[in-house]
């Protein structure tokens, strides 16, 4: 097989493992930060703050080496290691139990970073003169913050993404390594630890690519969503 075969074959899981963790962290960071910057200063504000940079400061492979233990080793709910379970045939409930820890592990940092800037985007547009009339005008305050609060705080929200999206299928390096999923970090790790320069080479250029593709894609997005905005 070669590098570039390996390399693709990996990048699936991978795909599979940042996929989910941008579900998780796209549903969490955004209620949170649409919550707290609702509600500017109060004390959900601050608490849901506070939880975010928390989470923001937790290191990756200390809340992985934490959740093993306690979800997969003490409670045996979840396994500690790998993609599916060797001694059965590959199925999907399977791959779920193995996807939980990763996905929380691999989710937790970019689940804090969209919170804070969705919050302090919304915070922000909460403030606008339009955001204001639409208050005065009798419309409800879900209104308000879906339809104009949101809309206008969306360029912002989706380089936020774009960002968060490569950093994960660039390959989450410590949590693949920590819970052994067979992803193109835990494979580059292997690769840097064998000198396997193909298999270095072909990770660079791919994590390369795919950053560069969805900032360019974020680039697009923006353009659409934004009149204001301009191609070069």
């Amino acid at each position: 097989m070669s590098a570039l075969q390996l390399v693709q074959e990996r990048f699936t899981n991978t795909l599979i493992l940042a996929g989910s963790a941008l579900t998780v962290a796209l549903v969490i960071g955004v209620s949170i930060g649409v919550i707290a910057g609702t509600r500017p200063n109060s004390f959900i504000d601050r608490f849901l703050t506070l939880l975010a940079v928390a989470a923001a400061s937790v290191p990756t492979y200390w809340l992985g080496i934490v959740l093993l233990i306690i979800f997969s080793l003490k409670l045996q709910w979840f396994p500690a290691t790998g993609m599916y379970n060797p001694r059965v045939d590959p199925t999907l409930p399977d791959l779920l139990r193995h996807l939980v820890l990763p996905t929380i592990t691999t989710a937790a940092v970019p689940t804090a970073i969209i919170a804070r800037m969705v919050r302090s985007s919304v915070t922000e547009t909460m403030t606008l003169d339009h955001v204001r009339t639409a208050r005065a005008k009798g419309l409800a305050e879900r209104t308000v913050v879906t339809r104009h609060a949101l809309r206008n705080a969306l360029p912002t929200f989706v380089t936020i993404v774009a960002l968060q999206a490569g950093y994960l299928l660039g390959g989450s390096l410590i949590a693949e390594i920590v819970l052994s999923w067979p992803g193109i970090g835990l494979q580059l790790y292997t690769a840097v630890g064998a000198r396997d320069i193909p298999i270095i080479m072909s990770v660079t250029l791919l994590v390369a690519v795919i950053f560069v593709s969805l900032n360019f894609l974020a680039d697009l997005i923006q353009a659409v969503a934004d009149p204001r905005i301009r191609l070069a």
